[in-house]
């Protein structure tokens, strides 16, 4: 019995430009440019969140395993982080502590870290988005820890590199895939 070949379109552009981008916007706001707002929350529930989760289902569709694991994961981080700033709003939670969000952002540094060591086999864009995460969750870590806006506004800068450098990654996968040839090159590993 022979089965038809998978005809379905790639999801991990949609699930790295609703990381990058939103991940770019959050960041833009570390670095004190605007202050947190409506549009970071939206962009953080919709595109960031549910756009990443709806990425990771249908990577489990097409049997990636690292990609349902990682938008799935990052989808929720995003709707998590909209809940921690919007219940105590509401008055359905307290607020949480700088020392919580120390270990909110070192649990998602630990998961990054380990999702990094499986990039490895994968492109170099994909590395850089996944290393440059890691530094991410570091820093902001660190800048909750010591309370210094200063650690939080290079956070914001390194951050804003992470976000393109997954915005990077999505289009390059686009535009290769519609050119069918490499037109954004995405540092494919070479069989020896």
């Amino acid at each position: 019995m022979s089965y038809p070949a998978d005809q379905t379109a790639n999801p991990a552009p949609l699930g790295l430009l609703g990381f990058g981008m939103t991940t770019v916007l959050l960041n833009l706001h570390n670095t004190g440019l605007y202050e947190l707002n409506s549009m970071i929350l939206a962009m953080g529930f919709c595109y960031g969140g549910l756009a990443q989760v709806f990425a990771g289902l249908m990577e489990w569709k097409k049997g990636n395993t690292f990609g349902t694991v990682a938008f799935t994961s990052y989808g929720l981080f995003w709707l998590a982080l909209v809940m921690l700033l919007v219940l105590p709003k509401l008055g359905l939670a307290q607020a949480v502590s700088p020392t919580g969000m120390v270990a909110f952002f070192v649990m998602w540094g630990l998961l990054t870290a380990g999702l990094f060591v499986g990039t490895l086999t994968m492109n170099l864009a994909t590395q850089v988005v996944f290393g440059s995460l890691v530094i991410l969750f570091g820093l902001l870590a660190v800048g909750d820890a010591l309370g210094d806006p200063m650690i939080t506004r290079i956070a914001g800068w390194e951050g804003i590199f992470c976000g393109l450098s997954a915005i990077y990654a999505a289009l390059a996968q686009v535009l290769n895939e519609i050119y069918r040839r490499p037109v954004l090159p995405l540092g494919e590993k070479t069989v020896a």
